[in-house]
């Protein structure tokens, strides 16, 4: 596993979204990005996380935040997801995991004293010029918006 971590260059990526358009990090230039990555669409965990920053979208909007949820989950799966809970940004269906092992955050899991490869629950913030600000490893899925927006 990659360990990005702040003042890191942020991995260029692209991927497509729920609806097919293609993301990338250069089209996010001059603005600051939170690129969250999280391991399953509609679980408990990963619902209660994007509704917070759905719930809070306008606040990142008016500090020039774009947000980005990324997971392992085909485009089918991503854009039910979207549509059932009416999240305002993007979720990147990265089936290929070509994102989501750019950014280091796939590998070995714990769960129930099992051990499996997996999306570990990260969180990166991307300056303006797409340099890494701050990494969230340890997620609070009720209250993200609060670790993000001090």
């Amino acid at each position: 596993m990659i360990h990005l971590q702040k003042g890191d260059n942020a991995p260029q990526f692209s991927a497509k979204d729920q609806d097919g358009i293609v993301h990338s990090l250069a089209d996010y230039k001059g603005k600051k990005l939170v690129v969250f990555f999280y391991p399953k669409a509609n679980t408990p965990g990963c619902t209660a996380e994007a509704c917070n920053l759905r719930d809070n979208f306008e606040r990142f909007q008016s500090q020039n935040y774009a947000i980005l949820g990324v997971s392992a989950d085909n485009a089918k799966s991503q854009s039910n997801f979207k549509n059932k809970y009416k999240f305002p940004f993007p979720l990147l269906a990265d089936d290929d995991k070509s994102v989501i092992e750019a950014f280091g955050v796939w590998g070995p899991k714990k769960f129930l004293g099992r051990t499996y490869d997996g999306i570990h629950r990260v969180t990166f913030v991307i300056d303006e010029q797409g340099i890494i600000e701050e990494v969230i490893r340890e997620v609070k899925t009720k209250d993200h918006t609060a670790q993000l927006l001090k």
